[in-house]
């Protein structure tokens, strides 16, 4: 019988969608095939401090995983010792050998390259987008130079730090990218700090929230057209699941924003498989695998594309670490297209194997 993999569920971290890492590392570890798997969870709370959590039931209640500090074990990092990088503080607490990791931490600390550099160093076996991929993915102004430079079609934007912040003038972008504009963090994820601005008197206000959650923002034009998004798996052979798509969203949201995805069961009406004819669909996988491999992707993403009447298609952006909740569209789109939640997470964790064994075979010296 061939050994059980302990698999550590890292979830929580210091980012804004600290509750939805929680919700979906809830979801991997209810979905892990427990006849394969062991799974042990590591959580990081706000404060960013490491925890070994034992009991499972904590994920249960979000809010509360980190509130009961007797039945957390603080964590350190070895780099140096091959068997177990992470190790519990109290040397009386044995945490199991790890296999490999599942970072489910959304956001910045999370998907942004330096987590993944983290678990590179400590050589566990991770899923996911490396860190270039993870770091490019992440930072929405670095994604659409990238995607332009590979003939890849995105909203026309600016783009400012708080270094530039005095030189917004909202008269000047009207003029160039129109009305309505979205202005968002440049690094963020779950439609966190994002507003959609039809009027001036919304601009500074806008400009202003979305500076709480970055140093760089990104000030974009509406494309109007059907929003659709496509789920990619795969390290260097890569397949694309069938389309979903967000048919409409409640009036009082105005767009796909954070409330109507996750905590607003009318918030938004989706529909999987979209209604597409088959040179449609196909346009859009392709688009959508060109997107990853532009973006030095591996494991998994999901690519997110407007389509407007004509025919056009625009990349909005990629999520190398998608959702894992239970509205989440990236286990949605493969279970539509066949591949049910437990068989993705078994292709997800031997994808993160083999990358580990590739790279741990590849020339350390001449």
């Amino acid at each position: 019988m061939q050994k059980k993999l302990n698999v550590a569920v890292l979830f929580g971290g210091k980012s804004a969608e600290h509750i939805i890492s929680i919700q979906s590392a809830k979801n991997i570890v209810e979905g892990l095939d427990r006849n394969k798997y062991n799974p042990l969870l590591i959580g990081v709370d706000q404060q960013g401090i490491w925890n070994y959590i034992k009991e499972e039931q904590k994920l249960l209640k979000p809010a509360s995983v980190f509130a009961d500090s007797e039945k957390l074990t603080a964590l350190h990092f070895v780099p140096g010792d091959k068997t177990q990088p992470i190790q519990a503080m109290d040397q009386a607490v044995a945490m199991p050998i790890i296999d490999v990791v599942i970072p489910i931490i959304h956001g910045p600390y999370g998907e942004d390259g330096s987590l993944q550099g983290l678990l590179k160093l400590a050589n566990l076996p991770f899923v996911g987008a490396s860190v270039l991929g993870s770091a490019v993915g992440m930072d929405k102004e670095v994604m659409k130079r990238l995607l332009r430079d590979a003939g890849i079609d995105t909203a026309r934007y600016h783009s400012y730090t708080l270094g530039n912040k005095t030189s917004i003038n909202f008269t000047k972008i009207e003029e160039e990218l129109g009305l309505p504009l979205f202005i968002k963090p440049a690094n963020l994820g779950s439609s966190i700090g994002i507003s959609k601005v039809s009027e001036a008197a919304q601009f500074d206000e806008a400009v202003a929230l979305a500076f709480q959650y970055d140093r760089k923002i990104i000030i974009e034009e509406q494309i109007e057209g059907r929003e659709l998004e496509c789920a990619i798996l795969g390290n260097d052979k890569v397949q694309a699941s069938l389309l979903g798509e967000v048919l409409a969203v409640d009036k009082k949201h105005g767009f796909y924003s954070y409330q109507a995805k996750y905590f607003d069961a009318d918030g938004a009406v989706i529909q999987i498989p979209a209604d597409l004819t088959e040179a449609q669909i196909q346009q859009i996988q392709q688009i959508a695998i060109q997107t990853y491999t532009a973006l030095c992707c591996e494991g998994l993403a999901r690519v997110d594309v407007f389509l407007t009447k004509t025919g056009n298609l625009y990349v909005n952006e990629i999520n190398t670490l998608p959702g894992f909740t239970n509205v989440s569209m990236y286990p949605k789109l493969w279970e539509a297209s066949g591949i049910s939640y437990a068989a993705l997470l078994d292709q997800l964790i031997e994808l993160a194997m083999e990358r580990s064994t590739a790279e741990n075979n590849l020339l350390a010296s001449v």
